[in-house]
């Protein structure tokens, strides 16, 4: 049996998986939001609380998920440095670079199984929710990351869920464009990218019509 090829500190990642027989697995604007918070939480290393439990404090408290998130985590590492993301109906992109070893592995697995647990409670539902372990592929150069921001942030708009990225809030890209330090911001890619807002929107929406029919044809093979 070939043995799994190990992550590296310090190296950057497409990191992806999907729901089993591409099941719905956000079904609203809340499940969306769940996972959007588990993504923030567990990139730090050992949290006290499982986010369940986590979430169920910040209701208590009324203070809102940043201020009760900024408080628990101060202090603590990140396994991982999130680049960008985007949250698509039966699955999801994320880059991730890795910051400490088997920090991809440990992130990945906290917040899958996480939602898992919460999706399959609140649908009383059975069973494997992801299709199986996450895939990863290794970005080498900062021309192939700035192409896959592209490509994750236009996911929505290559599945017509939306015609302008923009619209869908469940990814990056609005990040991108305000460029800013806000205590809500999930992404830190200033380090690694020189976006400029208004280059990179043309970058990306200019490639709209592209995408989409690249789309086309990967099915038409697919279906020959």
């Amino acid at each position: 049996m070939r043995r799994k090829k190990t992550l590296a500190v310090g190296e950057v990642y497409h990191v992806f998986n999907k729901s089993i027989a591409d099941y719905k697995i956000f079904n609203s604007e809340i499940e969306y939001l769940r996972m959007r918070d588990m993504i923030r939480y567990y990139q730090i290393e050992n949290m006290p609380l499982r986010f369940s439990w986590f979430s169920e404090q910040v209701k208590v408290k009324e203070d809102g998920f940043n201020k009760h998130f900024t408080s628990v985590s101060q202090g603590k590492e990140k396994l991982v440095q999130i680049i960008a993301y985007c949250l698509m109906p039966t699955h999801l992109h994320l880059i991730l670079k890795q910051l400490q070893e088997k920090g991809v592995s440990i992130f990945m697995g906290n917040t899958l199984n996480s939602y898992s647990r919460y999706f399959n409670t609140k649908h009383k539902r059975r069973g494997p929710l992801w299709e199986g372990r996450f895939k990863n592929v290794l970005i080498k150069t900062d021309e192939q990351l700035l192409h896959l921001t592209r490509y994750i942030h236009l996911n929505p708009v290559t599945a017509y869920l939306v015609d302008n990225p923009q619209e869908w809030v469940m990814s990056s890209y609005k990040e991108y464009l305000l460029n800013t330090n806000g205590h809500n911001k999930i992404c830190k890619y200033n380090d690694i990218l020189e976006i400029e807002p208004t280059s990179y929107r043309g970058f990306v929406e200019d490639r709209i019509s592209y995408q989409r029919e690249l789309a086309k044809i990967k099915e038409l093979l697919l279906e020959a």
